[in-house]
């Protein structure tokens, strides 16, 4: 079969397009977990695509930055055009030259991607669904079926590909018994929300210098902010346009590390364990406990050593109570600085309001 033409069907005939996979899963596959193999699948095709034009001059950016023993990451960013970007040879129509070996291949071309793109596919378990597949002999027709599918930006844009996914999430929730508006919001039922959000501001927002903020914390597809934007160009036409930007989880992210701290004789000297597994090591001093809050993006150690190990040389970490929590500090990433009056302006005012003051007191003692 050859390439689906994108640019002639609507969302909803390419995602049931996709979802035509599911023929190929049955028998091996529950129906609720069609989406563990579409889904992923349906990304790697994408990301396939997007970086299907820049991927030659990519590959020789990579061997002449590491011919010069630099890191190469930050000038193939550059060179992809994106983000992201894959160091690796392969993609899914190379994938299909070698039948034999192509769980291997799957797996070695998911590793050449930058990590942020492989925590994506960590997070849907791609290489438990790869061996599973594989060892129904289905990895190879599904891989083929979707590297049919043509799904290049100019093909089918962002917003298409967003109402793709929503579809198919609600394919997946209806097959799982479970209410679809549980995983997405309709488009519909967001366009009313972005009007009710914006309604005040329908004047304001023709103005020039005008900045107002959206924030979605559960973007998915990221609905809420395309529909935004189409909402403030719509109010712009010439030359408007909820610059989006969408956080990483580990921006909201955090561990609580646990500090311990030795008991001391009365000489400083710190007491150690005499008994059992603590034998030999320090004893704790539990009312010097103290906890750290480390950024997920952060290595533990390295914050320790840089943050409490300079001003208190004896702690160490209990690594057995490390949590990890998540938490939206407003502040730091939405804030917008605004600054202060004019100090004139401030003194012309209370100027103002004592002349007041002194005519109101002068009518009284009159």
């Amino acid at each position: 079969m050859g390439a689906l033409p994108g640019r002639c069907l609507a969302a909803t005939n390419l995602s049931a397009f996709i979802w035509s996979v599911a023929d190929l899963l049955r028998g091996d596959y529950k129906q609720s977990d069609y989406g563990k193999v579409i889904l992923p699948f349906t990304v790697l095709r994408r990301l396939d695509c997007v970086l299907e034009p820049t991927k030659a001059a990519v590959l020789e950016e990579k061997a002449l930055r590491e011919g010069q023993g630099l890191d190469p990451e930050p000038f193939l960013l550059r060179k992809a055009g994106h983000n992201f970007c894959s160091t690796t040879p392969l993609d899914m129509k190379r994938l299909m030259g070698d039948g034999d070996n192509i769980a291997e291949n799957l797996r070695s071309y998911i590793q050449g991607f930058s990590p942020a793109v492989r925590d994506i596919f960590e997070s849907f378990e791609f290489s438990l669904q790869v061996e599973k597949l594989d060892k129904a002999n289905l990895l190879y027709l599904v891989t083929e079926k979707f590297g049919q599918i043509d799904l290049h930006p100019e093909t089918v844009s962002n917003a298409q590909m967003g109402l793709v996914f929503e579809e198919l999430i609600r394919k997946f929730a209806e097959l799982s018994n479970e209410t679809a508006g549980e995983h997405f919001t309709p488009r519909e039922v967001i366009r009313l929300m972005v009007n009710l959000i914006f309604i005040e501001d329908d004047d304001a927002l023709t103005q020039p210098g005008i900045v107002r903020s959206l924030y979605d914390p559960t973007a998915g597809t990221g609905g809420m902010l395309s529909i935004a934007e189409e909402h403030l160009v719509s109010h712009n036409p010439k030359d408007g346009k909820p610059i989006s930007k969408i956080f990483r989880n580990e921006a909201f992210s955090y561990r609580t590390i646990t500090v311990e701290r030795p008991v001391r004789d009365e000489a400083g000297n710190v007491l150690l364990g005499q008994k059992g597994k603590a034998k030999g090591k320090p004893q704790v001093d539990s009312s010097l406990r103290d906890t750290e809050s480390v950024p997920l993006s952060e290595d533990v150690e390295t914050y320790f050593e840089r943050e409490v190990l300079p001003h208190v040389p004896d702690d160490w970490i209990d690594h057995s109570k490390t949590k990890k929590g998540y938490e939206i500090p407003f502040n730091r990433h939405f804030y917008v600085f605004t600054p202060p009056r004019p100090l004139e302006e401030i003194d012309a005012e209370l100027k103002q309001v004592t002349d007041r003051i002194l005519e109101m007191i002068g009518g009284l003692s009159g």
